[in-house]
């Protein structure tokens, strides 16, 4: 028999035997296997199998090595690792058992069943150093069969088997420990916190009863109670690496960022390794806007572990955001092929600051979702039927304050049709207490402030007052709580306007766009059913105007003379292409410069740098610092001749402001949503021709607009004679009443 025929008489041992094995057919299933191996002795399949055959049955001294020689010729295989993890675990053998499951989640972060068999292993782990451990064999058996259970998914009858255990042990930590996982995973937190409450009184000296009882009090919104007992895990253990973590993230979910930055510097203090700690660091000094130190926290947690989840997407999203663009090509290149692959590379946000491919901006949202998002098991809204006199109508938001979001929705808001539509604000976010907070407090039927109730409990009240539709208006940016969503508490949950794509969730029913931004031809890169304003899906609150009074050039330190080529974007927006571009432009127009908003001094500093490598005196970039008033913010917009977008994520507030002010707007249009919003606002405005696709057309069509006066002034005649006819921006009632329509039009494809 030739190699060939040797190949292809295994890989029929091999599939009959898989055929078999899943029929049930176990005895069968092992004879083709072991046939198998007289083929091919280090047969990974083959090996696999048999070992997960013995392991069936309990046979586990039988099973191991089998998954040994797994291992030895597969070894980054995670799920062989997580195989003989568990293996180990029924064999007694605790330490090395950890040791197996941690090389599976460092293979596979987010392997199915690993982090479970983890948390499984550490309680083991740390009864048997617990003195109090019981001796009664019965008590023991009933428990390893239990945890064993609680591995499997299987928690109802774990937790049967534990409460024989109490009765003979009424004080055994293992046991308390276990009934608190199996309750918690029952989603009866409050139960689940008696009995962590009892393991720590049982065996304070470990910290895993505490930790376990700290996370259940965050989890249901008690957070200074929460911070106090992580405190107690760590007192009992100061290197329990996780109780810091997750103290860092709830200190920062309560607005705590310094504290939070405290807490993770004490971590790196102990261990300068740990990724999660690094991570944490990296994220907090973004909000600080410190990205030079941020993209070191980065960097130094993808050095210790190259495929950590985010890791790449993390790294470039903080040196984007620094102008920093070290590497960018083949990052950008391995982000994509990870997420490609599958692998949890970058965050939703960051791809789309790199590329306009719709396709692959919907599985990296997927992924994403999927990691962060998943559905509840429980269904809070089970088909039943409303018949409400009003539609009721939830908006979901951390921005009904001082944001984007918050100016852009609030017009729209006051002017819906009240007789026909009871409207609920559920704010997520913490007041700032402006008079923009103010105003949505009572633009509202109800006012409801979320941010110290658990998203069970908003979403049991979403339930209880029998929402027909709820919008979320934050999708995956920061302060979302789209896991309200995810216990189903509406029969129509719709993102709008804070996310410029899908999210990737399968509660999530709708998408509101309009067809310039998602034209028929690319609904297929978005897992909600689309809906369709008739004009740019953003809002306009046409209270917020320019200042009447136009500053002068001088006041910002720009030339009397000499184009002013403007991009008030954020600095995450600006990529090497695209600013080759506006290089090219500043050379090409003598006297030029190129207005952009200041928002950190890493950014400047690498700008600078930029420019001169380009052959451009840096001195011809000028920083807008920010204004007080937005209406100030607005009027300086006439101090430039041009307004040029950024790619592959448009402006989308900025080039609707600019437009406001009678900026034209000069912007490239792409595939994605976020790469569409500028094109969508320049049809809005009678100006389509200023929506180029490709960057040369944009070099060409800003260089024109820079030289030719003429051309440059009738831009600004036809924008000003759309502003002033009032045909745009559409009014509020206008908008309101399109919006009313979506809401209709939701009813009735229910």
């Amino acid at each position: 028999m030739n190699s060939k025929t040797k190949g292809k008489h295994l890989q029929a041992l091999l599939d009959q035997g898989i055929a078999l094995q899943h029929a049930g057919d176990h005895a069968a299933a092992q004879a083709l296997f072991e046939q198998a191996l007289t083929a091919d002795a280090n047969n990974a399949v083959a090996n696999y199998s048999l070992s997960a055959l013995a392991s069936a049955h309990g046979q586990y001294a039988q099973a191991l090595p089998y998954i040994q020689k797994v291992i030895k010729t597969s070894p980054k295989f995670a799920q062989a690792h997580l195989a003989h993890s568990v293996i180990l675990f029924h064999l007694g053998r605790i330490d090395d058992a950890m040791a197996a499951v941690q090389k599976a989640i460092q293979l596979e972060p987010t392997l199915t069943g690993a982090q479970a068999h983890l948390d499984t292993v550490r309680v083991s782990q740390a009864s048997q150093g617990d003195s109090a451990s019981p001796s009664h064999p019965q008590v023991v058996a009933l428990s390893t069969q239990a945890i064993g259970l609680q591995s499997e998914g299987h928690h109802a009858q774990a937790e049967a088997l534990l409460q024989q255990a109490l009765q003979l042990e009424p004080h055994n930590f293992l046991t308390l420990y276990s009934l608190g996982v199996s309750r918690s995973a029952q989603m009866d937190p409050q139960s689940a916190l008696a009995y962590f409450e009892q393991a720590c009184q049982a065996s304070p000296q470990l910290p895993l009863g505490h930790f376990a009882k700290a996370k259940t009090l965050h989890d249901l919104g008690l957070a200074e109670a929460a911070l106090d007992v992580y405190d107690q895990a760590i007192a009992a253990d100061p290197n329990f690496m996780e109780a810091y973590t997750n103290k860092a993230a709830l200190l920062q979910a309560i607005n705590r960022h310094h504290d939070a930055l405290l807490c993770l510097t004490a971590a790196t203090d102990i261990n300068p390794n740990h990724v999660r700690a690094l991570e944490g660091q990296g994220q907090l000094l973004g909000q600080y806007k410190q990205y030079t130190l941020a993209s070191r926290a980065f960097a130094h947690a993808l050095e210790v572990d190259p495929a950590y989840a985010y890791g790449e997407g993390h790294l470039m999203g903080a040196r984007l955001s620094n102008c920093d663009w070290t590497d960018f090509d083949a990052a950008k290149a391995r982000i994509i092929a990870g997420i490609e692959a599958g692998k949890l590379t970058c965050g939703p946000l960051t791809i789309m600051a790199l590329t306009d491919d719709a396709a692959i901006i919907r599985q990296c949202a997927e992924l994403y979702a999927a990691d962060k998002y998943k559905a509840s098991p429980i269904s809070l809204w089970t088909g039943e039927k409303y018949a409400h006199r009003k539609k009721r109508v939830g908006f979901m938001s951390a921005d009904f304050r001082v944001h984007p979001v918050g100016y852009l929705l609030i017009g729209l808001l006051e002017n819906f049709d009240k007789s026909q539509f009871e409207l609920t604000g559920f704010f997520t976010g913490v007041s700032d207490d402006s008079d923009l907070w103010k105003r949505y407090r009572c633009a509202f039927d109800h006012y409801i402030d979320c941010h110290s109730m658990t998203s069970l409990e908003v979403a049991k009240l979403m339930r209880a007052m029998e929402m027909d539709v709820v919008i979320d208006l934050s999708g995956h940016t920061e302060g979302t709580r789209l896991d309200i969503l995810a216990y189903r508490p509406a029969p129509a949950q719709v993102t709008y306007l804070g996310f410029p794509g899908t999210l990737g969730l399968t509660y999530i029913d709708y998408l509101i766009s309009d067809p310039r931004i998602i034209p028929e031809a690319l609904e297929q890169h978005y897992g909600e059913k689309i809906l369709k304003l008739p004009h740019c899906y953003l809002p306009r609150d046409n209270s917020v105007v320019p200042a009447a009074e136009t500053p002068q050039r001088a006041d910002f330190g720009l030339p009397e003379q000499g184009v002013v080529f403007c991009s008030f974007n954020h600095d995450y927006k600006i990529n090497p292409p695209l600013f080759k571009v506006w290089m090219d432009l500043l050379k090409e127009v003598p006297g030029s410069v190129l207005w952009l908003m200041k928002l950190n001094e890493g950014a400047h500093k690498n700008l600078a740098e930029s420019a001169r490598a380009h052959g451009v005196d840096p001195e011809r970039i000028i920083f807008a610092e920010r204004v007080p008033r937005v209406e100030d913010h607005l009027a300086r917009y006439r101090l430039a001749d041009v307004f040029i977008d950024t790619f592959p994520y448009n402006g989308h507030t900025t080039a609707g402001d600019a437009l406001r002010a009678g900026l034209p707007v000069v912007s490239l249009c792409g595939g994605s949503f976020a790469s569409r919003v500028a094109a969508s606002l320049l049809h809005d405005v009678g100006l389509p021709e200023l929506a180029c696709y490709s960057h040369q057309e944009y070099h060409d069509k800003a260089l024109q607009m820079a030289t030719d006066l003429p051309i440059q002034q009738h831009y600004k005649r036809v924008l000003s004679q759309r502003i002033e006819d009032g045909i745009w921006p559409p009014s509020v009632e206008i908008q309101a009443k399109a919006f009313e329509k979506i809401i209709q039009q939701i009813e009735e494809m229910k």
